[in-house]
């Protein structure tokens, strides 16, 4: 199979890359290793399946007024969108021995929004502009090798057997550690190797755990759903309802990968359980729905050196491909991104640009 462009990874960054070639009349494929697309932006169920009205296991808000470009794709889009409930009183937990104080909130300025529907909403959109055949799933590329004006790309689907495509031209739209997974023929530089094994990947290393109730009763209280502890096993909490209603509180685990997975999910839900039940009172005890979700365990996402935090990737004006793989290879990973790097913004901005960049080319 040929195609001008290939992409590898069909999360935000990949998709947008899509839809800017395709606006811009550059055939392209976009190859994604799971059997969905979205990378880190999952809306899930109270089961944990991907929903059109689901709970954000990744991502969730943006800022519409200083990140524009994703403001104007979710309108392009058709999307709705809505502000993230913070009215009421905030909860801040201290120490275990001492009962968790409750304090008047500030309101947050700007006002954290939210997309209709879970940001898998966005997805969904991106992909629905896109021709279906221009989508592979479960299609894990293992190897590339150029051949004079072209690269070769090997790819393995979940049933093990193999494939191949040939694209004039190669965007990696995934963290720059996951590109450094795979095999290059002529081999990548060492130095530019090194970096993309050091950037780190956002949210790599962090797990969220929510828990999904009838209403949220918090809300009648007075309370925010906003809590702060320095107890855990949750460092930060939020409310978590959905705009049809489904209410559910979240939180971010101050547990490291390695403890997370020497205590368990089971464990650690029940402690996390136990933890909205000391803050937020009995009812929080009685959820109908629980969900966690660790992005150190998803082999799409992490590799072993997301398993400690690496802090948030920094922006770089040094080229992310040198060498002989410079004319056929660009990157376009949130990570990479020039501007908020390693948010949903940053995969707009530098999917935009690389994609832009390959269609000038291709013109040429």
């Amino acid at each position: 199979m040929q195609t001008t462009v290939a992409i590898i990874g069909g999360g935000l960054a990949g998709l947008c890359a899509a839809r800017r070639l395709n606006a811009e009349g550059v055939a392209c494929v976009v190859l994604e290793a799971r059997e969905r697309l979205g990378g880190r932006v999952l809306s899930v169920d109270d089961a944990g399946a991907p929903a059109d009205d689901g709970f954000d296991l990744g991502p969730s808000w943006f800022w519409p007024h200083t990140q524009h470009e994703l403001a104007a794709l979710v309108q392009a889009l058709g999307l709705a969108t809505f502000a993230q409930h913070d009215e009421g009183d905030v909860i801040v937990e201290r120490m275990s021995r001492e009962t968790p104080w409750r304090y008047r909130a500030t309101y947050q300025v700007p006002q954290s929004m939210r997309i209709v529907g879970g940001t898998g909403a966005l997805v969904a959109a991106l992909a629905a502009s896109l021709p279906s055949e221009s989508l592979r799933l479960g299609t894990r590329v293992t190897h590339m090798t150029l051949d004079g004006d072209a690269a070769h790309l090997t790819t393995a689907g979940p049933d093990g057997v193999t494939g191949s495509l040939v694209a004039t031209h190669v965007l990696a739209a995934l963290p720059p550690r996951l590109l450094a997974g795979l095999t290059f023929s002529p081999a990548v530089d060492d130095a530019t190797l090194r970096r993309w094994e050091e950037t780190a990947t956002w949210m790599a290393p962090h797990a969220k755990c929510f828990a999904i109730y009838d209403r949220p009763f918090w809300r009648e209280a007075g309370l925010s759903g906003t809590a702060q502890s320095f107890v855990g096993p949750m460092g930060e909490i939020h409310d978590a309802t959905t705009a049809s209603g489904k209410a559910a509180l979240f939180g971010f685990l101050g547990v490291g990968a390695d403890a997370r997975a020497s205590i368990g999910e089971a464990a650690l839900t029940d402690a996390c359980v136990a933890q909205l039940g000391r803050l937020f009172g009995p009812e929080a005890l009685q959820p109908r729905a629980t969900l966690l979700k660790d992005w150190a365990a998803d082999p799409c996402t992490a590799t072993p050196h997301d398993r400690s935090a690496g802090g948030h990737p920094h922006p770089s004006a040094a080229p992310w491909v040198t060498g002989a793989w410079q004319p056929r290879l660009s990157l376009c990973g949130s990570e990479t991104s020039a501007t908020e790097p390693g948010y949903m913004a940053g995969a707009i901005a530098a999917a935009e640009h690389a994609a832009r960049d390959v269609a000038a080319r291709v013109r040429t």
